[in-house]
Formats: structure tokens, sequence, C-alpha cells
């Protein structure tokens, strides 16, 4: 049985490689007044030292939500609680925080951020898709009050507020409907303060320090692929989504066009853009040929052989389910058998990846050992 691919090749030779390093988030757990935990505050780490480092916001900010949602994954970090993240107003404008899940993200709007225009209508938006906002180490100016309509919560720093103005805070904030939290309780004191005032969350060093939690970074030149990995997995493809992932790497762009116009696809009219290859491919064969492109990517620092089982897997699992009857889960096969491996590619636990990336069930359940309709072609195919 021949399972070769026609012209595609796995390169012997890397285009480049990306350096695996370490990387850090620092949490702090938010509680409710029962002392229960309500969620958690992510904190940007550099290193393994515990504190902010000297660094660029944005730059801070960009390397959190990196490492929140690719290295560590959401889920691990707070579970399913929520998580309480600091924007500037740089990621605020540009939407990087539809990235993040409604449900389980707050969006703190920093306090150095300025409520202009253009800042008022971002959280707006946020608002109406359905994230909740926290304004945070809140000092009361009339330039907020655009702000305080939209807000869910407002963050107190107790240890720069005084005792009265923590007390009226509290006072006509919760008229408004706001979540009232303090922030620095340092002592039983001052919970039993805060709590007495009406303050319904606390944050501070009385409860628990910032944990330090730290794991393997994916490297940046890498994040593409693994963003494409995840849109080609989602039940309804975003053509859209796709094509910009695709075009924020060069390389992902030349490799998708040599494939399309390579024998092994077979179209007789030469593909000349992006957008043409998605759509002269169509919806089955892109998530097959996207998925491929982008875990050769992954695993471009890994030895050549891994890369040729995977692909070998994939096409074996394809064609036995074919000669099987399985012709209704062929993608599924393909899937299974090409990520038979992804846990050795890119360095971390298989239930990591299958988080990150959200297979179809069928593929994430194969994967994990459970019985499933095509667990036997699977099976066989490792066996071979």
């Amino acid at each position: 049985m021949h399972v070769g691919y026609g012209a595609l090749a796995i390169p012997t030779c890397r285009e480049k490689r990306g350096e695996t390093m370490s990387a850090y988030v620092a949490r702090q757990p938010i509680l409710n007044r029962d002392r229960q935990v309500f969620g958690y505050e992510l904190l940007f780490r550099s290193g393994p030292s515990n504190a902010f480092p000297e660094i660029d916001p944005d730059e801070a900010t960009s390397s959190l939500i990196d490492n929140s949602l690719f290295t560590f994954g959401l889920n691990n970090l707070v579970g399913n609680n929520k998580a309480f993240i600091n924007f500037t107003r740089e990621t605020l404008l540009n939407g990087v925080v539809t990235l993040f899940p409604k449900e389980t993200v707050v969006v703190e709007i920093l306090e150095t951020i300025e409520p202009d225009e253009e800042v008022v209508q971002a959280c707006k938006q946020l608002k109406d898709q359905g994230y909740a906002l926290a304004l945070d180490d809140f000092v009361y100016n009339p330039a907020y009050e655009a702000l305080l309509d939209l807000a869910n919560y407002v963050k107190v720093d107790i240890m720069q507020s005084s005792a009265m103005e923590a007390r009226n805070y509290a006072r006509t904030m919760r008229k408004r409907g706001i979540i009232m939290l303090a922030e620095k309780v340092e002592n039983y004191d001052e919970f039993g303060s805060m709590l007495q005032q009406g303050y319904a969350l606390f944050q501070g060093y009385f409860f628990c320090k910032p944990e330090m939690i730290s794991g393997k970074a994916i490297p940046q030149n890498k994040m593409a692929y693994l963003q494409l990995l995840q849109k080609l997995q989602e039940p309804e493809l975003d053509f859209d989504a796709i094509e910009e992932t695709i075009r924020q790497d060069p390389s992902l762009s030349i490799k998708l066009l040599r494939l399309i116009n390579s024998a092994a696809i077979g179209f007789r009219v030469p593909i000349e853009s992006i957008r043409h290859a998605i759509v002269m491919l169509g919806e089955i064969q892109m998530r097959k040929w996207g998925s491929l492109i982008a875990l050769q990517d992954l695993g471009d620092d890994k030895p050549t052989e891994l890369l040729v089982i995977c692909v070998f897997r994939a096409r074996l699992c394809e064609m036995l389910g074919d000669r099987l009857g399985l012709r209704g889960h062929t993608l599924d096969l393909f899937l299974t058998g090409l990520f038979s491996s992804i846990d050795a590619v890119m360095d971390r636990s298989l239930d990591d990846i299958i988080e990150d990336i959200s297979p179809p069930s069928i593929v994430a359940e194969t994967l994990r050992g459970l019985d499933t309709e095509i667990t036997p072609v699977y099976n066989l195919t490792l066996a071979y």
C-alpha cells in the first residue's frame, strides 16, 4: 500500500530553529467574602524572580497573553475561576482581548489609561460582546464616569486610599451595581474592615502572595503555526481569520502556495494568492493540508524522522478508513494519525496540547486512549 504524498517533502534541513525558553506567570488569588477563591489576577514575570521587571507595559501584556493562552493554557492557570488581566491602551484598542473567552477573563483597565473617546468606545464594544470590565487602582475622577457606567468591578488599593475614601467608594459604587474589590489587604483587621464596609472581593498578602508558575515557552516564530492549527480545528472555519494568520508569517504563505501548485494537489490553473488557495482547497482539504504544514513548522527543530512518521500515520489511517467503510471519518483519521506524536513535536503534554488546539472530540478521545469508532484503525496504524 503506497502512502506517499507525491511532491510534498518533509525538509531534511531546517529553515530556522526556535529556541525553547522558560516562560513565567505569577497569579494571585482573589477571594470572596467567605474566603473562597473567586478568581486570580495574572501577572507578568520575565524570570524566576517574583517581581514585575522594568519593561514596556505593552510588551509585558503581550508576553502575558502569549504565556497564558499558549504556554500554560488559561484553564490550567485559573480552572473554572475568573482571570483578571491588566490590558494597556494599545491592547484594548487592537482587539487582542477577544483572544480570551468572555466567560473567563475580566478586563482590567489600568489607572494610567486616559479614558478618551477611543478607549471608551473599545470598552463599550467589549461590554456588548459579553466581557466584564474592572477599573484598577481606582481613584475617582469625573473623567472616569463613562467607564464607571460600563464597569462590573472597581478595584481599590486600600494602602493608597484613606478609610473614608474606601468607605465612600463602596457606598456609591454599590448603588451603581458595581462589585467592589479591595486590593493590598495585608492583615485580618483590614479584611474585617473592608468586609464591614461592603467590599465583596479581596486580594492581598494577607491571603496569599503571587504564586510563580513556570514552563517551556513556545518560541515567538512558532506562534503563527500554533494559531493556524487552532483555527483549523474550529467547527466552522473562519477563512478570513485563517488568511490573516497565514499572512502573518511569510514562510507559511510560501509553503501553502508551493503546496497547492505542486503535483500533490494537481490544480491545472496556477494559484497566485492566499485567498485563492484557501478557496480552491475547500474546507476539508484546507483542514488537512493546513494542519500538515503547521505541524511541520512547529517541529522544524525536531528530527526529520519524527515528522515523517506523523505524515505516514496520517495517510495510512486515512487510507485504512476508506477500505473499512469509515469514509465519514476520513478527516478525523487523518488528523489522529498526524497528531499521534504531537506531544514529542511540541515538547508538551498531550492533554495540554489538546486543551489548546481543541481538535474534534473523536480525535481527542482517540489520542487519549479512549475507545472510539476509529480507535481500531489508529491502533493498527501504530502497531504497523
